[in-house]
């Protein structure tokens, strides 16, 4: 960290002066996962569209972020934490009252154990995730630490390893339908002698390679019925065409980019800085200008960039990006701070509850 860098707060960013404009315009706020600092990252605008409004939370290694309606499923480091959001008990939070238009609680946890996992969704029969270190879709339910649901052809047996570096899943009809891998191995790491072209994304139901040599596949997401995912080694926004099995890019940027959401007629897609004691990154032909951490937002029926946020110090690797809609001041609660037990939420009416005095 240089000088200038201590000087400045923690989450610090620059951002396009219409950003904040636009997120007023569009209702919703930005959450971001990144694992490196530990923490889920909200950003919403002021009323006066001058200002972003940044409230970082602690958790311990958040990747995947799924919000379907008022729920919301996180997959951290061990476990799987459920939250509902409830605007009655923003209201009222005790910590600042009539401040927030939504409070995201925490509901459920599974544990999970140690299993890597990463993208994560809700389907028709319970909750989806990818399971990076057993090279498998599974599903989180309670009854197990995991129970497998599919893997790739190419996998003999699901057991630890991490072979092919499955990450990125996008549901259809409440199933997992696409996902995205580093690599087409069954061998432990193996998708490491590959990284820069060897991914691959797949059709789930068939169980067949839609599209191979790509580098470093990330983020998968549907967008007015077609598949849409981001590139990270070559810096390239991409669409498929999944009936000739073929891609066009849409955009190409000088950045590691992961993290990609849709909302209205704008893609937001997030940046990592390149770590440089990594031999992964080292592979990377990126120039001095990727070394950046923040989220693009591109205006889909231009494919015109219409703003940016980079972060200046605290971020430095994103995984998720997602829109929290009808939402401009949103807050979320963890498991280890203990005001969230003080939330009571019954189906007819909310209550925060009275701390007992010291």
């Amino acid at each position: 960290m240089n000088n200038n860098q201590s000087q400045l707060a923690p989450f610090s960013a620059r951002f396009s002066s219409q950003v904040p404009e636009l997120l007023n315009k569009l209702n919703c706020s930005i959450a971001l996962s990144t694992y490196q600092a530990g923490k889920v990252v909200f950003i919403s605008p002021s009323e006066d569209s001058e200002r972003l409004i940044t409230l970082p939370r602690a958790f311990r290694k958040p990747m995947g972020i799924a919000i379907q309606n008022n729920r919301m499923a996180m997959s951290l480091y061990d476990e799987v934490i459920v939250f509902q959001n409830s605007r009655e008990l923003a209201e009222h939070y005790p910590n600042k009252q009539n401040t927030y238009d939504s409070l995201w609680l925490p509901r459920a946890t599974y544990y999970t154990g140690l299993v890597d996992l990463h993208d994560i969704d809700f389907g028709n029969d319970g909750i989806y995730a990818v399971n990076t270190s057993f090279s498998c879709i599974c599903k989180i339910d309670g009854e197990y630490n995991f129970t497998p649901y599919w893997k790739p052809n190419f996998i003999d047996k699901v057991m630890p390893g991490d072979a092919c570096h499955l990450n990125g899943m996008v549901m259809q009809s409440g199933k997992p339908k696409y996902v995205t891998a580093l690599g087409k191995t069954a061998v432990s790491q193996g998708w490491r002698e590959h990284i820069v072209d060897g991914g691959i994304l797949m059709d789930v139901e068939k169980n067949e390679i839609i599209l191979d040599g790509l580098a470093m596949p990330h983020s998968p997401k549907m967008y007015n019925n077609e598949l849409y995912m981001l590139t990270s080694a070559s810096g390239e926004f991409i669409k498929v065409n999944l009936e000739n099995k073929t891609y066009e890019t849409i955009k190409k940027f000088e950045g590691f980019c992961r993290g990609l959401s849709f909302y209205q007629e704008f893609a937001f897609i997030g940046f990592s800085k390149l770590r440089k004691n990594s031999s992964t990154f080292a592979k990377l032909s990126f120039s001095d200008k990727a070394n950046f951490a923040g989220i693009k937002i591109i205006h889909m029926p231009t494919q015109a960039q219409v703003g940016e946020i980079i972060y200046e110090t605290s971020v430095d690797e994103i995984y998720e990006v997602s829109i929290l809609e009808n939402s401009v001041r949103p807050n979320i609660l963890n498991t280890t701070d203990d005001i969230h037990k003080y939330s009571l939420a019954i189906p007819t009416t909310t209550f925060w509850a009275q701390k007992e005095p010291q």
